[in-house]
């Protein structure tokens, strides 16, 4: 049987269904095999870089207040 819109029936659903099969396997950045990388926040940063003995105690202390008050205004986690 022929169909004028070949692409409007199951097969368009296929091709949506490819292109997010790949947009899934190909956007979802990966570290290690079958893990999702996580993007670290600034408190993260922050941390590994007074454990690093970058930051000092006392810049430490500022920075995180810094940033507890930048999280309060925008009452972003």
């Amino acid at each position: 049987m022929y169909y004028e819109n070949y692409y409007y029936g199951m097969n368009m659903i296929w091709w949506i269904l490819w292109v997010i099969l790949l947009l899934w396997i190909f956007a979802i950045p990966y570290d290690i095999p079958g893990q999702r990388r996580k993007k670290e926040s600034e408190y993260d940063i922050l941390r590994k870089k007074y454990a690093e003995g970058i930051v000092s105690t006392i810049e430490y202390q500022d920075m995180k207040k810094n940033l507890e008050k930048a999280f309060k205004r925008t009452g972003t986690k």
